[in-house]
């Protein structure tokens, strides 16, 4: 019996790549390939990338050459390079980073056992021309879902063509996520908490913003695939469930029904063992109101606002071709916690756009200072090659650009200390992703996103495991961390933690 392939799959960037590599993680065993953690342990190193911006392009690079490395220690013959900078830059990063013995678009994503099997016998699949996503679907929205041949990753086109060739039997933890259209789909680890796509691509021309180009339009998945998904995903030990793409707050413009996310939400934690359902990306733009009675009244739903300001100067929001200003995003913020007063909030800005003066600066420190926002990413500007920013006039210095990141970036860190010791006192649920050796349990309140708002830390040596949500009270901060004790069920038995 000849020795079954190998692959490791190494995810960098957003929530959503770790979706597609789950999704090329469930085609692969499908076809008999062996995943394994370790990309030293594998015959070929998948490494799907990031094309955002240049310090996680730079990443992506690294992680290529890191592997590549591999071929000359382990049993690793082969490295492949998929996700957004493959698909963006195609050929060009081929020619540019000869390491990578293969670099493969969305397209390939259907056919990706085949394609690895041909690079690792020694064979050369072409690396596609890249071309504009925004292009292969209607520009009306009502006619998109009637378009077919269309690679969008997350969404796969038929379950059913891709178990046709497989095994009779599928691996313990493989299966189709959902319905004829769904992907299949191999979770990658055992954290309580999974992410599902929501939609792809984005419909907005944010003149700074690359990802329509290589992402495409917006195009919704359908209710019943999420909520398959949802449940598959439930099966396999998930608690918390995170909705994402690109605009969640555009979900179902292609399907009729503008609203439909206030329909799903409820739907979706209804699922059985499903404790938390949070939705991120949303865009401030187009927040309406029942989405946020919807976000703030339904129960297992989080009150989570991942809320995309990237500044709150007027000049600035129409040169990015966005829309709002400092005193509209503070009522806005203010509208949502009217209903829910410990809603979380946060958010990313861009310092250093085209054309900020020293004014603009200073309304989005207004803005900052007064948001009370839980978490803040700061980004210095740079060009983006295919977006319309790159010919605007007004560049600032480089230095100017630092300097404004640093100063920025420390009153965020400033600022979201003290919002975390605005919750001391409160009663929070948490999450328990992990038990650190040296910390105990850690987990996350409804206000802190995985990986990048924070998390809190449980005291009185609580007999937890990852997956348990727990009910505490905030006792300390450390930061944005905070730190909870369980709190008694009532009723219970002394030292008895509400627990679920």
């Amino acid at each position: 019996m000849p020795e079954r392939r190998t692959v490791a799959l190494v995810t960098l960037g957003c929530a959503r790549n770790e979706v597609d590599s789950e999704e090329l993680a469930g085609r692969l065993a499908a076809d008999g390939w062996d995943l394994v953690e370790d990309a030293a342990d594998a015959d070929v190193a998948v490494v799907n990338t990031c094309g955002f911006v240049e310090a996680a392009k730079k990443d992506s690079v690294d992680a290529l050459l890191e592997a590549n490395d591999l071929k000359d220690h382990g049993r690793t013959q082969a490295v492949v390079a998929v996700g957004c900078m493959a698909e963006r830059y195609g050929k060009d990063l081929a020619d540019a980073l000869p390491e990578a013995d293969g670099v493969l678009g969305f397209d390939d994503y259907a056919d990706i056992s085949d394609r690895l099997q041909t690079i690792l016998s020694g064979g050369i699949h072409a690396s596609h021309t890249p071309r504009d996503r925004r292009k292969l679907l209607p520009i009306s929205p009502a006619d998109r879902q009637r378009a077919g041949g269309v690679a969008l990753p997350g969404h796969g086109a038929a379950a059913d063509e891709a178990l046709a060739s497989a095994p009779a039997d599928l691996p313990d933890g493989l299966a189709p996520a959902s319905g004829p259209r769904a992907p299949l789909r191999r979770r990658l680890d055992s954290s309580p908490v999974a992410s599902v796509k929501l939609a792809s691509g984005c419909d907005r021309r944010c003149s700074f913003c690359a990802i329509p180009s290589f992402r495409g339009s917006f195009i919704s998945r359908r209710p019943s695939d999420v909520l398959g998904e949802t449940r598959w995903l439930a099966e396999q030990g998930v608690k918390e469930i995170m909705l994402v793409s690109e605009n969640n707050t555009s979900y179902g413009k292609d399907l009729g029904d503008i609203r439909l996310l206030e329909t799903l939400l409820p739907e979706l934690a209804a699922v059985d063992g499903i404790e938390r359902i949070r939705v991120s990306y949303l865009q401030p733009a187009e927040m309406r109101p029942g989405l946020i009675d919807v976000l703030t009244s339904t129960e297992k739903v989080a009150p989570y606002f991942d809320l995309s300001f990237q500044h709150s100067s007027p000049d600035v929001l129409r040169a990015m071709r966005r829309f709002g200003d400092t005193d509209r995003f503070l009522d806005l913020l203010d509208r949502i916690r009217a209903k829910a007063p410990q809603a979380g909030a946060r958010s990313n800005f861009i310092v250093g756009f085209p054309g900020e003066t020293e004014e603009d600066f200073a309304e989005l420190e207004r803005f900052i200072s007064n948001a009370r926002l839980d978490a803040i990413g700061v980004f210095g500007y740079s060009d983006e090659e295919g977006t319309e920013a790159v010919g605007y006039d007004h560049k600032l210095d480089p230095e100017v650009i630092a300097e404004r990141l640093a100063h920025l970036s420390q009153l965020a860190e400033e600022l979201t200390a003290q919002r975390a010791e605005e919750r001391l006192g409160e009663t929070v649920e948490v999450l328990v992703d992990r038990i650190d050796e040296e910390d105990g349990p850690v987990g996350r309140g409804a206000h802190q996103a995985p990986e990048t708002d924070g998390q809190t830390l449980l005291t009185g040596g609580a007999d937890l495991s990852p997956g348990r949500m727990v009910v505490a009270k905030v006792v300390a901060t450390e930061g944005v961390d905070l730190v909870a004790e369980p709190l008694p069920l009532q009723g219970g038995a002394c030292g008895e933690e509400a627990v679920r």
